[in-house]
């Protein structure tokens, strides 16, 4: 099963934590989950429009055409109560999510309460390493097949920048109409250890889209970062015959 299941969510309460955190009855779930989703597409699409703007009122502009400038791999949303909502916000660059004074973070709250009607408090957690967060990996290989690059040369050339990092393993797989062949198949290449069936281990997964002119492409990321709990301790092995 460890091959199948998404080593996030098989690890969850052991070493990985919520992405949303709360508890709600039956009566306001699904609507708390409804809007958590609505939440995590309108945050990534918003600091981007916030961004572009900015850009282009100062030296420094954007492509229009660029997605997820600021690297957003995760947001995590924690609710205490029906009043008060913080969203953290897992980010390789927050000076761009930030801005000048503090401006980025005052347009995203305000962009926030004027769709869902409610008031929200912005964190940002800085992404230390960008090439082994195995979804900015993911995303980077689906934006260099986006740009007619070679599968196999975008692959190996963000896996061997990925084991520059200290990662102990990464394996990435494509799938889809790889170089616009007729027949849609997948390949898989890998570097070091994987081990997808301990869950002590700190596998972190990414997955991404290229949309290519042939169709859409996947992205699959796993990155080992090493074993979090300690090894199990296992009891010596008397011999037959030994000393007593």
């Amino acid at each position: 099963m460890g091959q199948k299941v998404n080593p996030h969510g098989l690890r969850v309460g052991i070493i990985k934590q919520w992405d949303a955190r709360w508890y709600a009855d039956k009566k306001t779930f699904s609507d708390f989950l409804v809007e958590d989703k609505k939440i995590r597409e309108f945050v990534k699409t918003e600091i981007d429009s916030i961004i572009k703007s900015s850009g282009k009122n100062s030296k420094r502009a954007f492509d229009d055409s660029r997605k997820n400038i600021a690297g957003v791999s995760s947001i995590e949303i924690e609710r205490k109560g029906a009043e008060k909502t913080t969203i953290f916000i897992n980010v390789a660059k927050p000076g761009l999510v930030i801005g000048s004074k503090g401006s980025g973070i005052e347009a995203l709250k305000a962009s926030l309460a004027k769709k869902f009607k409610k008031q929200f408090f912005v964190e940002i957690k800085e992404i230390k390493n960008a090439d082994s967060n195995a979804t900015l990996v993911a995303e980077n290989i689906a934006s260099q097949l986006e740009n007619r690059s070679s599968f196999r040369r975008a692959m190996k050339k963000t896996m061997s920048q990925a084991m520059k990092q200290g990662i102990l393993g990464i394996k990435t797989m494509c799938s889809g109409r790889l170089g616009g062949a007729e027949i849609a198949r997948s390949e898989t290449y890998h570097e070091g250890t994987i081990p997808l069936q301990t869950l002590r281990a700190d596998i972190d997964y990414g997955f991404a889209e290229a949309a290519t002119t042939y169709g859409r492409i996947g992205v699959k990321v796993w990155i080992f970062n090493g074993e979090v709990l300690p090894a199990r301790k296992v009891a010596p092995v008397v011999e037959e015959g030994g000393e007593n």
